[in-house]
């Protein structure tokens, strides 16, 4: 993956995390909440046969990364994040802090499957 840099955060996302209600027979529901928004930089997946397979079902893998802070460091896969500008839905399907030094949360994400 390329270095980042600040400047190459272009992009504004919105995180959002479900609320867990439960109905009293062990199921959880509820709605998003809005958590924060962050700067960011969304790079669609190119290529490879599962990404190729993955968009003829028309689900679209693209690696989403904003600034290492206290709140995006809450981050988990059971959250939802939505790009400001197109509102194309995401899914987080892992987010971590893949160069160790604080700076920057990568988080594998997917648009075009169910939340």
């Amino acid at each position: 993956m390329a270095r980042i840099t600040a400047n190459a955060l272009r992009d504004r996302v919105r995180l959002e995390k479900r609320e867990e209600i439960d109905d009293g027979y062990g199921n959880t529901y509820g709605q998003w909440v809005p958590q924060f928004e962050r700067d960011a930089c969304i790079l669609p997946s190119k290529g490879g046969e599962t990404v190729i397979a993955s968009r003829l079902q028309e689900i679209q893998p693209a690696l989403i990364i904003v600034r290492f802070d206290a709140e995006t460091a809450t981050i988990t896969a059971a959250w939802r994040l939505i790009d400001a500008r197109s509102g194309m839905i995401y899914n987080i399907r892992t987010a971590a802090d893949m160069e160790r030094r604080r700076r920057f949360i990568t988080m594998l994400c997917e648009a075009g499957v169910a939340t």
